[in-house]
């Protein structure tokens, strides 16, 4: 079954969030934007890349109404002595989710059995539930969080604007299209 429009699963994991740790839930995430972005393990080398950069676009994010969860297999307490030890870490201020049985991991598709580690995947769900935006990496490939904010602007612009669509490279302000039988074969 495709996972785009699919709803989020039913869940509840711990988390390392502002210096405490706290539980998340399926409840906590519905009624607002959210990315859950997916990471294989704490103290390795691409994954505080990522997390630095996107670290750094949550303030616009948070003015659009998104909440960012970042997610790996390791505990909560391994969350915290990363976020201690780390200056690229340390400026997280989005909740950090702990699913060392991979519940999450594999609701979403992302869980390597072999390693008990996660794919880099990034998924965004609208206010409902409803994954939007789905992408998988290997993890050797990095991401991208300006990209990541580009496609969320659109799926938000698309949410709010029906009967409308976001072409390719589209940004806020740009054209969209209205799909009729006038464009078919315009374009």
């Amino acid at each position: 079954m495709p996972i785009i429009n699919s709803v989020l699963p039913q869940f509840r994991v711990q988390a390392y969030h502002n210096g405490a740790f706290k539980t998340v839930s399926t409840a906590d995430v519905l009624g607002k934007w959210s990315v859950f972005f997916f990471y294989p393990a704490d103290f390795t080398f691409v994954c505080p890349t990522e997390l630095g950069d996107i670290a750094d676009i949550y303030p616009e994010l948070q003015k659009m109404g998104v909440e960012v969860y970042s997610v790996s297999t390791d505990t909560h307490f391994v969350h915290k002595a990363w976020h201690d030890a780390s200056p690229t870490i340390k400026k997280i201020a989005f909740p950090m989710l702990a699913d060392p049985t991979g519940t999450l991991t594999r609701a979403f598709g992302v869980h390597i059995e072999e390693e008990g580690i996660a794919y880099r995947g990034t998924f965004v769900c609208d206010p409902e539930g409803k994954v939007k935006i789905a992408e998988i990496h290997d993890n050797g490939i990095g991401r991208d969080a300006r990209e990541l904010l580009r496609k969320i602007q659109a799926a938000q612009f698309v949410a709010s604007h029906p009967g409308e669509v976001c072409p390719a490279k589209w940004k806020p302000g740009a054209a969209t299209l209205k799909p009729s039988l006038e464009l078919v074969g315009k374009i």
